[in-house]
Order: C-alpha cells, then sequence, then structure tokens
C-alpha cells in the first residue's frame, strides 16, 4: 500500500520547551493511519520540521501541509509568508494570520458584546500623549478632540476598575484602580497607549482561564495576584460544577471560531452566579512550562492532537470569517442561555468535534501512554530546564527545574494515561 507524508512546520520564535516536547513524542508516535481523506488511499504519516526565515518568492510552492505559528503575531517576515502560503498554497495555519493581526482585544470585546456575552463594560480613552510625527496630528487635534474629565467615569462604571492597553497581552501595563486619584495617575502614566477603562467585577468567586486549542478546552483556576509560576492552579476545576465548565467551553469556543482562532485563551469572572468574560483576544497564548507547569502536558498533547487531526484529514483552512450566522443568533429573542447553546453548536459544526473526536479513539489510543511515559525522561526534564535557564538567573535554576519537574511528576500519577 503506497505512503505519502504530511509534513507539520513549527514556526517559532522564543519557544524552547513544547517544540521539544512534541517533536519527541511525534517520534515516538511514529503514527501511520489510512488515509481518512475520501478518494485518497494508502497510509499517511507525518514528519515534523522547524519553519526558517528566509528571502522567498511570491510564486514558489510551499512544502508544508499544516504550520504551527507560534511568531507571526509579532514577526512580519513571517507573517506575510504564511499569509502568502495560505493564499498561493492552500496551507493550513492556525491560528489565520489576518485576524490575529487585526482583531485586538478592543474588537474582540466589541463583537462578543454584540452577541450578548456579559463583558465588563468597558470604555475606550484617547492616549495621553502622542508619539508621531505627523503633520496632521496637530490640526486634527485641534479641530476635533474634545477635552474629557476622566474622572467622571468613576461613577459610571464604579470603583475598582481596571486601566489596560485596548491590544494589551501578557498583562502589559494592567493597573487596578480604587479611587479617582488613581484613575488620574494610571491615565497620566499611559503615555502614547491607546487605553481602555474596565468595570471590575468584585467580588468574585471564581476566576478561570480557559485554554482552547481546536475543540479541546481546559479551564484552569487562575491567581493573577500569584507569581507567574504560580498563576495557575493544581486545582483547576476547584469549585467549578458541569454547569460552569459547559458554558465556559462554549464561551472559549464561540469566541475562538467567530475569529479564526484555533489556539486562544479565555479569562472569566465569576459573580453572582454569571460568568463575565473579561480578556480573551489572547490568540497567542503562553505555552511554556515555567507557567503551566502541572498543565503543561495537556497543551501539549493537544497541539499533536488537533495538528493530527488537521493534516490527516487535510482540513481546509477557513477563508472567511462568516460572522452571519451569529449576529442571526444575536439579533433572535432567545434567551442568553439558549444563545449559547446555538453559538456553541457552531463551534462544534465548524471544528468538526464529532469527527476529531472519533478520529483520536481510532488512531491516537497510545499518545496518552507514550507522553507519559516521555514526561518521565531525562529528555523531557532537560527541555524543561532549557526554558528554565532561557527564563530564570542563574542561580535559581535547579530550584525552579526542580519545582517544574515536580509538578509535572503529579500530572503523570493523576492524570497521565487517561
Amino acid at each position: 500500500m503506497a505512503e505519502s507524508v504530511r509534513k507539520i512546520g513549527l514556526s517559532l520564535g522564543a519557544d524552547l520547551c513544547w517544540p521539544a516536547c512534541y517533536e519527541a513524542i511525534m517520534r515516538r508516535l511514529d503514527l501511520r493511519v489510512p488515509s481518512p481523506v475520501p478518494g485518497e488511499s494508502g497510509t499517511l504519516r507525518f514528519e515534523v520540521e522547524r519553519v526558517t526565515i528566509e528571502p522567498y518568492d511570491l510564486r514558489q510552492p510551499c512544502s508544508y501541509d499544516l504550520v504551527i505559528d507560534r511568531l507571526t503575531h509579532w514577526f512580519h517576515t513571517s507573517r506575510e509568508w504564511i499569509k502568502k502560503a495560505v493564499i498561493m498554497n492552500d496551507l493550513y495555519v492556525f491560528n489565520n494570520p489576518w485576524s490575529v493581526q487585526s482583531m485586538e482585544k478592543h474588537t474582540a470585546y466589541a463583537a462578543m458584546m454584540h452577541l450578548g456575552m456579559p463583558v465588563p463594560d468597558t470604555w475606550m480613552i484617547p492616549p495621553k500623549s502622542y508619539a508621531t510625527t505627523n503633520p496632521d496630528l496637530r490640526p486634527t487635534l485641534m479641530r476635533y478632540a474634545r477635552l474629557f474629565d476622566i474622572g467622571k467615569l468613576g461613577p459610571k462604571l464604579g470603583y475598582p476598575m481596571f486601566v489596560k492597553p485596548y491590544d494589551g497581552g501578557g498583562w502589559r501595563s494592567v493597573r487596578k484602580v480604587d479611587d479617582e486619584a488613581e484613575l488620574r495617575a494610571a491615565y497620566e502614566d499611559s503615555g502614547a497607549d491607546v487605553m481602555h477603562v474596565q468595570a471590575g467585577i468584585l467580588p468574585h468567586d471564581g476566576f478561570v482561564r480557559s485554554v482552547g486549542l481546536g475543540p479541546q478546552v481546559r479551564h484552569v483556576s487562575y491567581d493573577p495576584d500569584q507569581p507567574l509560576h504560580d498563576r495557575y492552579r493544581i486545582l483547576h476545576y476547584e469549585g467549578l460544577g458541569e454547569d460552569d465548565l459547559e458554558t465556559l467551553r462554549k464561551v472559549t469556543l464561540t469566541i475562538n471560531t467567530f475569529f479564526g482562532w484555533e489556539f486562544n485563551s479565555c479569562e472569566s469572572l465569576r459573580q453572582g452566579g454569571v460568568w463575565h468574560p473579561m480578556d480573551f483576544a489572547n490568540a497567542c497564548p503562553d505555552s511554556q512550562v515555567t507557567s503551566l507547569h502541572y498543565h503543561f502536558p495537556w497543551l501539549v498533547k493537544a497541539y499533536i492532537r488537533w495538528s493530527l487531526f488537521c493534516a490527516a484529514t487535510d482540513r481546509p483552512m477557513r477563508r472567511t470569517l462568516d460572522w452571519a450566522p451569529y449576529y442571526e443568533i444575536a439579533a433572535s429573542d432567545r434567551s442568553y442561555a439558549e444563545k449559547l447553546d446555538a453559538y456553541g453548536a457552531i463551534a462544534d459544526e465548524r471544528l468538526e468535534t464529532a469527527r476529531f473526536e472519533e478520529f483520536c479513539a481510532e488512531h491516537l489510543g497510545e499518545l496518552d501512554a507514550v507522553a507519559a511515559d516521555f514526561f518521565a525522561s531525562d529528555e523531557a526534564r532537560a527541555a524543561v530546564r532549557d526554558k528554565v535557564a532561557a527564563l530564570f538567573p542563574k542561580h535559581e535554576i535547579e530550584e525552579f527545574t526542580a519545582l517544574f519537574w515536580d509538578r509535572i511528576q503529579q500530572w503523570r500519577r493523576e492524570e497521565g494515561e487517561g
């Protein structure tokens, strides 16, 4: 029987740990599956290669069937190569490079508000200063910019509130303000950034970050007041019932499929039994062992499952975002819960959830055991140490390598093989 190859490219920046683990587990799996593509016979195997950065002809062919992209949100040469390859060569990539490029937090807030999600009240405010030397700036501001009193947002939104960049990431310049003096100070310190001021959901009795990769979602209790290595809590389902998990799954996958993001994270706060999504344009979310620790092996396996499914089934890249079905639901007289059910059904259809689960059950039955075995190996520990050494001072490398390794071993005991 003929054998063909599906080639997976890894478009990487500073990532060290997850690609090393991804590659190692793929080698150990050495997977061969009958082609699931209608009309295509034979056996498929898979190769993984890291994508390099070099000059390219816009008409040149692309050797990859699928690319996992972790670079183009900020590195424009790779971004434009991927966009060219999608247009010219039918490359499948996650995430959608046009959507990642243009859909910042501001757009995401507005879109999900339109769909009826209980996003906290949010205002945009003009920047305090301007970095541009554009000669049109001064006449534009003189003619059209209106003086405003930022203190008047206090009675509208209530304290505490949060001041943060409209396109922020990684908690950059996020500031909690408890009174008018702090609000004014935060604005004075914001420089040339265009900022949001967002109502706080306080008090709340749940703070969850839901990580979605394809149809796979992992909900993790989150504590932003802790150091980065302790923000993701190991007791990730603490205080969450099945209804909570299903609501958060639908919210996460609705956001992801609306914007064409297959890999994204959504932070939500629960108040009075209602989940308020409040930070969810994270289409290049943290994938490092130094923050995910216990949850890191889940993420590596999620990368493997979704990339193998997409490559094996020759899943086509969705060329348009097609928001109309969501807006039709939003305009209906259904309750929010009913709308969320309908949004979730669109998400499952677009992500081929049922077909994905069948593929995993039929072809990836060994993945859990292979991954559990790998994450006990010296090779896995070396990948953890390499990432720690890249981020931590020399005198802390062994301490934090041991910490993250111990948490991975806890994962192996509790979740490793199923």
